[in-house]
């Protein structure tokens, strides 16, 4: 079977709805995954985007420690108030705090990517905190990963 994510709020390809733009809504998205292959422990799901001017793109959102029997995340469950597993870790964003940061390109600078990520992992504890950036949960990712999906929506702001 075949690792995906899907979402109710979100469709591949398509452009990002107002309510994962942060000065809209900024809430996290819908996700759902299905297909995990054997010997996953724990998810970890990120939000990345790789256009953002920084020469190291920016990181929207890292969750790490996701029990395995959970294959979905509610809309909302990364922002402030959410239902995130007891487990779950939130990183911190580039935003400079844990939890959903939502889309913020500068304006003009055309349409920006935003790769949202399920990561099956090999471990049921990623050894990361709520202090940690995106580039060590990916560096512990690396090593950890059995599979991973992903879904990538656009926004663009025209200012």
């Amino acid at each position: 079977m075949t690792f995906t994510l899907t979402s109710n709020d979100i469709a591949d390809g398509g452009v990002l709805p107002d309510a994962q733009v942060h000065e809209k809504g900024n809430q996290s998205p819908h996700l759902s995954w299905s297909g995990a292959p054997e010997g996953t422990k724990s998810f970890a799901v990120t939000c990345y985007d790789p256009d953002a001017p920084t020469g190291s793109g920016f990181w929207h959102w890292t969750v790490a420690n996701i029990p395995a029997d959970v294959t979905e995340l509610a809309t909302g469950a990364g922002s402030p108030g959410g239902d995130l597993p007891t487990a779950a870790v939130q990183g911190r964003t580039d935003y400079g705090q844990p939890g959903f940061g939502g889309a913020a390109p500068p304006p003009g600078h055309g349409p920006h990517r935003y790769i949202f990520t399920v990561f099956a992992v090999d471990t049921e504890a990623l050894d990361v905190t709520a202090d940690d950036s995106g580039a060590v949960f990916g560096f512990n990712l690396h090593f950890h990963t059995l599979a991973k999906a992903s879904l990538t929506a656009t926004y663009e702001n025209r200012g």
